[in-house]
């Protein structure tokens, strides 16, 4: 079971990603942020983004990247495209047995809280498997495109 609205399907088709990187470590997933955040403020933006959609696509990121690490198999990817209203992201990972299952009746510091975060951070999100892979996807909008 998946946090409410989470389901297995394919994510939207996009443009091909402007950020993509292997992760084998956290500090893979803090470099890549990095790397993310410096590659947004040389891009132009979808229309009407301000810096808080930037934040809640990093901190969406970030989740999803780290779930991919902890809960996943390696190898690990992920990737970010822009659209006229936001990103997606997409982490692919090869424990395709393992379907993403949040935290239910338990103490939030035992962790299990990331699928409710990038749900509310979010307009859609999901998974799918195939070829090998399972990927995790989210499409984070601008708040002016949400």
């Amino acid at each position: 079971m998946y946090a409410p609205g989470w389901r297995e399907a394919p994510p939207p088709d996009v443009a091909a990603p402007f950020s993509d990187g292997a992760v084998t470590t956290a500090a893979d997933t803090t470099l890549l942020r990095g790397q993310l955040h410096r590659e947004l403020r040389r891009r132009s933006l979808p229309t009407q983004a301000d810096e808080d959609d930037v934040e809640r696509l990093l901190l969406a990121f970030e989740e999803l990247t780290s779930n991919g690490l902890r809960h996943g198999a390696p190898p690990v990817s992920v990737s970010v495209s822009q659209g006229n209203s936001g990103w997606l992201i997409a982490v692919s990972d090869g424990a395709t047995e393992r379907t993403p299952t949040p935290a239910v009746d338990r103490d939030p510091a035992h962790g299990g809280l990331g699928p409710y975060l990038v749900a509310r951070l979010s307009a859609a999100y999901g998974w799918c498997t195939g070829t090998g892979r399972k990927e995790v996807w989210a499409c984070v909008r601008t708040a002016a495109a949400a």
